[in-house]
């Protein structure tokens, strides 16, 4: 079982590696910004899709934005 900071530590990776250090940042301002229900958000936030689907439209998107970043860097 991971510790409470090992978990944290793995979350802010996970962040930074989806988003970008600067969105991560403005995601957690966000968040704590609002009052702010995950277990409600998990319900309503995301599309009602299996995982296997939502995590290959996830790739894709993350594909596409590495692609702009490259053009972008031209």
């Amino acid at each position: 079982m991971k510790t409470e900071t090992e978990i944290r530590m793995a979350g802010m990776n996970a962040l930074i590696q989806a988003l970008g250090l600067v969105e991560a940042e403005r995601f957690l301002m966000a968040i704590s910004r609002e009052r702010f229900n995950y277990t409600e958000w998990r319900r309503t936030g995301l599309p009602d899709l299996p995982i296997e689907e939502l995590t290959r439209l996830a790739n894709l998107e993350a594909e596409k934005n590495d692609n702009d970043s490259v053009k972008n860097s031209l």
